[in-house]
């Protein structure tokens, strides 16, 4: 009897171990990476932040270019607030968009240049000092706010006439969900104001410009970029692909990081693998890195007229790397947190997914080659 016993344990222990087997292999190889990376080019960033339930990743992003920049500059590390950017930049989106009778972009959308703005006219604070999280909150949600600034806003554009009291309104509801921005603040010893806080971290707004490429303007010039989230009708320089390319290049090459606006949303970008490629038609390969396309300036434009290329987030580049096949990627911090994120919150960006899928970048006037640094005019 125990003989028996014993041979029916080890068969049911063989036949449990085969069929367990191929399932821990399936699982293994999903998890398992298709591309190495060997970074090129790594530049000092701070940590990898999460803006949960918002539509702020253009905050989220160029804060932390902001951060980089000071950290390049010998200056420190920097938690900056990112929802005083937000708190500061609803009232002035909310005048546009009353000013033009509600036919205007309004949302928690904006670009690069809105954080440079209000550093310029309102100044800067730590995180520590305002973090617009409502009490006993760790995660962003301003998805109530957002809903009843438009409501509001929508109210008013329907009496067709501008109430006395609208911005009233408007800084109270901004107040009521993000908290009131602190007039003056301690920060390391020191007492501050906004503006005196910023002034103290010796950024010149004005040595960063934010570039593009698309044949419907004339390069080597500047015009008003075309996407909805362009609300203040910001100027961006146009310049061929290839040069765009050589800006990235130069720029992480020395030692400056970039900000990135570009789409997400579609194609391309994967988010449960933490990388983006652009595979050649029919491709069906399912190891290894995928053979990607030539990506072209015509194919890059039409890629914009078909709104498959659209302005739906922004991230921070602050590296270069490659992976076994050769192929360049950029190494991207995300503003989506770090849970369950393969590489810590970072994307890897493939050079022909940046060609096909990039807005804009915002960079040091430095960062760029001095050739096309010349071409510009700057």
């Amino acid at each position: 009897m125990k003989f028996s016993t014993a041979i029916f344990s080890l068969f049911l222990l063989l036949f449990f171990a085969a069929s367990i087997k191929p399932q821990d292999k399936d699982k293994k190889e999903e998890k398992k990476d298709r591309h190495t990376f060997t970074m090129i080019y790594d530049v000092d960033a701070t940590s990898v932040k999460n803006q949960a339930k918002t539509g702020t990743c253009w905050d989220f992003a160029t804060q932390s270019f902001l951060e980089s920049e000071l950290l390049r500059m010998g200056k420190g590390h920097y938690d900056l607030s990112e929802m005083f950017n937000v708190r500061y930049t609803y009232p002035l989106k909310a005048e546009a968009y009353v000013r033009h009778h509600g036919l205007y972009q309004f949302g928690p959308g904006g670009q690069a240049h809105d954080v440079l703005k209000v550093f310029d006219t309102y100044g800067a604070v730590p995180n520590s000092v305002y973090s617009g999280l409502e009490p006993g909150d760790s995660l962003y949600d301003n998805t109530e706010l957002d809903a009843v600034l438009k409501s509001v806003l929508e109210t008013i554009v329907k009496r067709n006439r501008i109430s006395n009291h609208y911005k009233d309104v408007v800084n109270a509801i901004c107040d009521i969900y993000l908290g009131k921005v602190p007039q003056k603040f301690e920060y390391n010893g020191k007492e501050y104001t906004p503006k005196t806080f910023a002034a103290s971290l010796g950024i010149n707004t004005k040595d960063y410009v934010e570039i593009t490429s698309f044949t419907d303007h004339p390069f080597y010039k500047k015009f008003i970029l075309q996407v909805p989230d362009n609300w203040d009708n910001g100027e961006y320089y146009n310049v061929p692909l290839d040069d765009l390319i050589k800006i990235m290049h130069n720029a992480l090459s020395t030692g400056y990081s970039i900000a990135w606006d570009g789409a997400v949303g579609k194609q391309n970008f994967y988010r449960k693998r933490d990388y983006a490629v652009v595979p050649v038609d029919g491709d069906t390969s399912t190891t290894g890195p995928e053979k990607e396309k030539v990506v072209t300036q015509e194919m890059r434009q039409k890629a914009y007229d078909d709104y498959a290329t659209t302005d739906d987030h922004l991230m921070h580049i602050t590296g270069m790397a490659k992976d076994q096949a050769g192929t360049i990627f950029y190494y991207t911090k995300n503003s989506w947190g770090t849970k369950d994120k393969r590489y810590g919150g970072y994307w890897y960006m493939s050079e022909p997914f940046v060609r096909l899928r990039t807005i804009a970048i915002l960079v040091h006037k430095d960062a760029i080659p001095k050739d096309i640094r010349e071409k510009l005019g700057l």
